[in-house]
């Protein structure tokens, strides 16, 4: 075992294992010797003392087989429709699966609204850690017959990511149809190389993925990488590897140069600021100064009022804010103490004067730096 995979799996007790449509179904459709496969890999690592989260697709290539529908491009109704048709075969197909290792598991579709609203974010949070403790697998997957467009996670990667930072897991392992990162698509050149080993995701790793979805994903190696920058700036590390080699996570744990691992850097994110980064959609924007813009960047201060130039947008308090330079270039986000109409009155104030401008007396800050991440 090289010295950093022995980093990555040393102390890791609680993984996040995210499974491809293209991994749990095929043209013939579930695939449940994958399926089977998988229920025991993760009964036995339970039975061992790890705490194990599936995210699991397939919901939408399920149901088109269920219905007996030829592939061709869908509506989002369509797509709705077909999930709802094939979510009940995917859980159903898990349930039987781990049932024979007298696992117990449990349902959790979420949408991207879900997780955007803090109240609900920390009762999926506690949701899941009850599940946890009573040693049950939760079994998530996006809600995908309620999520319109602007709700969507895009892909279950993006998803996967997000409930790493959601368990607080210490790994995260994304099982696909591909075995590595390779330099270029092996789709179009079988030439290409796979990577063992990324420390960092420069551009040039980006410049390595294709741009192809999976066959029947949304996401794509581009989407992975995503996923493994999120969980990388939270400390956490990615394992890409193939959800079709037997006895993958058995491979992974024992030390085999198994796909590609994507390490963390030194810098870490707290759960909450990962939740502002990654899990809310800004409301509105802030144009700050280039003092403003120095404290938080090279002080990591709180914003005051005083660096605020204009406000865009209309929100209430404790929306979550695009903060940008003069020039309109991203500089952090971060959840803010006043609504859009509190902060026109206030705009260039010194925190002297928040009192006289609002007639009552408000916080200092507009965001205090434990509420904001730089980009």
């Amino acid at each position: 075992m090289s010295e950093s995979r022995r980093e990555v799996l040393a102390g890791v007790r609680r993984l996040v294992v995210k499974v491809g449509s293209a991994v749990v179904a095929d043209e013939g459709g579930l695939s449940r010797e994958v399926i089977e496969g998988l229920a025991a890999e993760v009964s036995r690592f339970q039975r061992q003392g790890y705490e194990i989260v599936l995210v699991s697709s397939g919901a939408i290539a399920c149901g088109r087989r269920k219905l007996e529908i030829p592939s061709r491009s869908f509506t989002l109704a369509e797509k709705q429709a077909l999930a709802a048709a094939g979510q009940s075969s995917l859980i159903q197909a898990y349930e039987e699966a781990f049932s024979r290792y007298e696992t117990h598991v449990a349902q959790i579709l979420l949408t991207r609204e879900d997780l955007e609203d803090r109240r609900r974010y920390l009762n999926a949070r506690n949701t899941l850690r009850v599940l946890l403790r009573w040693r049950v697998v939760p079994i998530v997957n996006e809600n995908d017959t309620v999520a319109v467009e602007e709700i969507q996670f895009g892909d279950n990667d993006l998803l996967a990511a997000l409930v790493v930072g959601l368990v607080e897991a210490d790994l995260l392992i994304c099982l696909s149809e591909v075995d590595a990162l390779y330099e270029r698509d092996p789709r179009e050149d079988p030439s290409a190389r796979p990577i063992p080993l990324v420390r960092e995701i420069t551009p040039e790793i980006e410049a390595m993925a294709g741009r192809r979805p999976g066959r029947f994903g949304r996401g794509g190696m581009i989407s992975k990488l995503r996923a493994a920058k999120m969980v990388n700036s939270l400390g956490v590390p990615m394992i890409l590897a193939s959800g079709r080699t037997p006895l993958v996570l058995e491979r992974i744990f024992s030390g085999e140069e198994v796909g590609t691992v994507f390490l963390p850097g030194k810098r870490r994110l707290s759960a909450r600021k990962f939740w502002i980064a990654h899990g809310t959609k800004p409301e509105g924007r802030l144009v700050l100064d280039e003092g403003a813009v120095r404290a938080l960047r090279e002080g990591g201060k709180s914003l005051l009022p005083a660096g605020v130039r204009a406000v865009e947008g209309e929100f209430e308090r404790g929306a979550c804010v695009e903060c940008v330079d003069e020039a309109g270039h991203p500089v952090a986000l971060g959840l803010t103490n006043y609504s859009s109409g509190e902060l026109r009155c206030i705009l260039g104030a010194r925190s002297c004067e928040i009192e006289e401008k609002l007639g009552f007396r408000g916080r200092e800050e507009v965001i205090h730096r434990d509420d904001l991440v730089l980009l």
